[in-house]
C-alpha cells in the first residue's frame, strides 16, 4: 500500500482524462498521424466533384475540422499545463538541493506578471553587471 504522506509513492496512478490526454497528445504528434489526416482532406477534395461541390460536402469538412480542432485544444492545453507543472517541480527541487540557491524562488510561477518583470529585471542586471567582469569568459559576450 502507498504512503500516503509521500505523493512520490503513488506516482503510477493517473486519472482516465490525464491517460487519455497523454494518448492523443502523443499520437496527434506523430508523422503518421499527420499523413493520415493530410489523406482525409485529400479524399474529401477528391470527392468534390462526385458530390457536385455542394453545400453538404463543405459543411463535412468544416464541421469535422472545427470538432476536432475543439478537442485538441483541450488535449493540448491538459498536456502543455502537467508538462510546465513537471518541469515546474523538478526546478523546485533542483532548487531546494542545491547549496546556495534562493528557495523562495521555487513558486515563482504563482506570482503576478509585476512581481515577475522585476525579479527578472533584478536579474538582468546581475547578468550584465557580470559580463562586465574582466574575468567573463564566454565569447562574445561583453
Amino acid at each position: 500500500m502507498p504512503d500516503q504522506s509521500d505523493p512520490i509513492s503513488d506516482l503510477g496512478n493517473s486519472s482516465f482524462f490525464t491517460r487519455l490526454s497523454q494518448n492523443v497528445a502523443r499520437y496527434a504528434g506523430k508523422p503518421g498521424t499527420f499523413f493520415a489526416a493530410l489523406g482525409i482532406v485529400v479524399a474529401w477534395a477528391l470527392s468534390g466533384p462526385f458530390f457536385g461541390f455542394n453545400d453538404t460536402w463543405q459543411l463535412v469538412i468544416n464541421t469535422s475540422t472545427t470538432i476536432v480542432t475543439f478537442l485538441m485544444v483541450f488535449v493540448i492545453q491538459n498536456s502543455q499545463n502537467r508538462d510546465t507543472a513537471a518541469m515546474q517541480i523538478k526546478l523546485d527541487e533542483l532548487l531546494s538541493k542545491v547549496e546556495g540557491a534562493r528557495e523562495e524562488l521555487m513558486d515563482l510561477e504563482e506570482l503576478d506578471e509585476e512581481k515577475l518583470a522585476t525579479i527578472r529585471d533584478d536579474y538582468e542586471r546581475r547578468a550584465k553587471r557580470a559580463r562586465s567582469q574582466p574575468d567573463c569568459n564566454v565569447p562574445g559576450v561583453t
